[in-house]
């Protein structure tokens, strides 16, 4: 299957998506959409996907965080950035509110903004307000990455990129991220 991923640029990433009706949840189409989002996200491999990203305006978004080894992070890194596994779920019509003004910065990348990452600035905690698959309501308590994840999946909903969001003199490929800024001592890579 082709990678059906939109890239920047692409109108739908800037458009404030429409939400989904009960009905509409219920459907063999949305229901449909849903695995082929799940299928799309774990072979790109992401954590989240957003509906939009594959050129759907709608208020959807799957979520699946395995935070064990296919990231490549000590249990330290995983630690720092408080990622613990998420298993797979929808949110559907999401409403984030924050928790606390504290934000916490890290690298992101996206999968629609492919071969590159920048600093974020996120909040530590979110609540958000949700429709499940069923068209069942959910509240979800997040904090660190999860809570990163939830705040990146819903911008995308609302026609916002990370890079609106970045530090700018962050911004770099994914190749000089991993050359000069994936190290816990963040200064000591930048003088080599």
């Amino acid at each position: 299957m082709p990678n059906p991923i939109v890239q920047t640029g692409h109108p739908v990433l800037r458009a404030e998506a429409r939400e989904l009706t009960q009905d509409e949840i219920k459907s063999a189409e949305i229901q449909e959409l849903i695995e082929i989002m799940r299928e799309v996200m774990r072979a790109a491999p992401g954590v989240g996907l957003a509906a939009p990203q594959i050129g759907e305006s709608i208020k959807l978004t799957v979520i699946e965080d395995e935070a064990g080894e296919k990231t490549k992070m000590s249990s330290e890194e995983l630690n720092l950035r408080e990622r613990y596994p998420v298993p797979f779920h929808v949110l559907i019509n999401p409403i984030l509110t924050p928790v606390g003004d504290e934000k916490v910065d890290f690298f992101e990348g996206c999968l629609s903004v492919q071969g590159f990452a920048a600093n974020v600035a996120r909040y530590k905690k979110v609540n958000v307000k949700a429709l499940n698959e069923k068209g069942e309501e959910v509240s979800i308590d997040a904090k660190g990455w999860y809570a990163r994840i939830l705040q990146h999946e819903i911008d995308h909903l609302n026609g916002i990129l990370y890079i609106d969001r970045m530090y700018s003199t962050t911004f770099t490929t994914v190749e000089n991220k991993v050359r000069f800024w994936d190290s816990l001592d963040q200064a000591k890579p930048l003088s080599q």
